[in-house]
């Protein structure tokens, strides 16, 4: 496993998957290109603004999606969606823990849409907070 880490938190990679950083994105995908998972960092000045936010955010930025269900991705709590788009199927979270606002998103072609889920899940089931939120 190989591990990912920025200043607000860290998670795993099976060996079949790789990672790109930007400053404010990391990119994940694996080797037969199915899909990509993007993590995108936000930090917010009020810290006590917490899991309420992780909606309010949500239902804002990402007017596409129809449904929130609620999302607990370890310490990270938040809400989950999907839609579908230009023959893609993106799902976006959208996380807080502490003052760290993580927006996940999933793209895949429809008819890709499934192939992944397990490798995401499991990969988004390792995340951890980094140091600068602990």
């Amino acid at each position: 496993m190989k591990i990912i880490e920025t200043e607000y938190w860290c998670l795993m990679l099976p060996p079949e998957w790789s990672a790109e950083q930007s400053e404010d994105v990391v990119m994940i995908s694996d080797q037969d290109g199915i899909g990509e998972l993007a993590v995108t960092t936000l930090i917010q000045d009020n810290a006590s603004a917490g899991e309420a936010s992780a909606a309010i955010v949500a239902e804002e930025e990402s007017p596409e999606v129809a449904d929130w269900s609620p999302a607990q991705v370890g310490p990270f709590a938040g809400v989950v969606g999907s839609f579908k788009e230009d023959g893609l199927v993106i799902r976006e979270w959208y996380l807080t823990y502490r003052s760290a606002l993580l927006y996940v998103t999933y793209a895949c072609g429809i008819e890709d849409d499934g192939l992944d889920t397990g490798a995401v899940e499991e990969i988004l089931g390792t995340l951890v907070p980094g140091d600068a939120l602990l």
